[in-house]
């Protein structure tokens, strides 16, 4: 018989109708499940070739026996494709179960674990990928969570240290108004004192709220370090003077970095201030700015503080820490802040590139700030 488009176009007809029929009544297998999706789509498959081969055989175009045989292999090719459908699709649902269990962990703050079923690649690739975020979210709540902790340590102190101004204020200036001050010229004293104390613990708050949103470094200029140093080291000498502190300072090397010099020597000075406030009297403050190594100049302040506790010397520039014996300083030490002036310098010299970190060194510690050099 001749090849014609009549005959085509009802071949194709009968393959769409045996096709449309079997998608149609698997509809609730396909809804169900992986397997029951790829099982649908290789019987529909399969019935769409039956279709198209019965309507050849309905217009007379394929000789009786030849379409028998060649039904009876389509039905086996179906069931053998349906078999490696079932498979595959089972494979599917498990690759499903393992991404349902990730996302699982992830919404409940937990990492997945890393010894995972062996995956399809492209679900491995999600799941690493799922696991690597509930890593970073995991790390991003631990920084938060010691981020709050700081901050209400910090108010803790901060509102501790301004009571106990304020509670003086008030009963100076009670005595002063009912008269009853003995030596009125030393409460005035005593008052600019605690007015100053309160003022500068505001200028820290200002200073570390404005590193944190960082406005620091912003005017860059070439900066000699030794400079930096021996300007500090004079501003400070009066108060080491009074504690009875021997401070000293070297300078090797040119030293020059690139930066803020007001802000830079506000770290340097908060560096040196706290080691006089921390060695005792007759003890040595020593500050050394080291030549230019890989790119980095350090400046190292070394004092006799005693030593920090190991497990507080990764503490000691968090915001509002304070020791034990900062808390109590005694009558006769510059009294000690709001726990903020290692906090700002460690903002300080960040935002200029540098790192800065303390370690316990002979007598007593060791504070070493680097920057890059200019």
């Amino acid at each position: 018989m001749e090849l014609t488009w009549a005959n085509l176009g009802e071949a194709l007809l009968w393959s769409v109708v045996a096709a449309s029929a079997t998608w149609l009544l698997l509809w609730p297998v396909r809804r169900r499940s992986f397997p029951g999706l790829l099982i649908g789509l290789v019987l529909t498959g399969a019935a769409a070739s039956t279709g198209a081969l019965l309507g050849a055989v309905h217009a007379m175009l394929i000789p009786e026996l030849h379409w028998q045989t060649t039904v009876a292999l389509l039905v086996l090719t179906a069931l053998a494709a349906g078999a490696a459908a079932l498979a595959a699709g089972r494979r599917l649902a498990r690759d499903h179960l393992e991404l349902r269990a990730a996302v699982a962990d992830l919404a409940e703050g937990r990492v997945p674990a890393a010894d995972a079923p062996e995956l399809t690649a492209e679900v491995a690739r999600v799941r690493q990928e799922l696991r690597s975020t509930a890593e970073r979210l995991a790390a991003a709540r631990q920084r938060e969570q010691a981020l709050e902790s700081a901050r209400r340590e910090l108010v803790a102190w901060i509102s501790h240290d301004l009571r106990t101004p304020l509670a003086g204020l008030r009963a100076m200036a009670e005595a002063l108004e009912d008269g009853v001050a003995e030596e009125p010229e030393q409460y005035y004293k005593q008052i600019v004192a605690s007015v100053d104390r309160l003022t500068q613990m505001v200028e820290d708050l200002f200073d570390l709220s404005r590193i944190q949103s960082g406005d620091v470094g912003r005017q860059a200029e070439s900066i000699a370090l030794g400079d930096l140093v021996s300007d500090g080291i004079a501003a400070l000498q009066p108060l080491a003077a009074a504690a009875g502190v021997q401070l000293a300072g070297s300078v090797s090397g040119r030293g020059v970095v690139r930066g803020d010099g007001r802000e830079l020597n506000r770290a340097l000075t908060n560096l040196v201030g706290n080691a006089i406030r921390h060695t005792a009297a007759g003890g040595r403050v020593e500050v050394r700015v080291t030549e230019p190594e890989s790119g980095f100049v350090q400046v190292a302040v070394a004092d006799g503080c005693g030593g920090i506790p190991a497990e507080e010397l990764d503490r000691v520039f968090d915001v509002g820490y304070r020791g034990e014996p900062a808390r109590t300083p005694s009558a006769e030490r510059q009294p000690a802040g709001a726990g903020l002036g290692l906090a700002i310098t460690k903002g300080i010299v960040e935002a200029h590139g540098g790192t800065v970190g303390a370690a316990n060194v002979g007598p007593g510690c060791e504070f070493r700030l680097r920057l890059p050099a200019g």
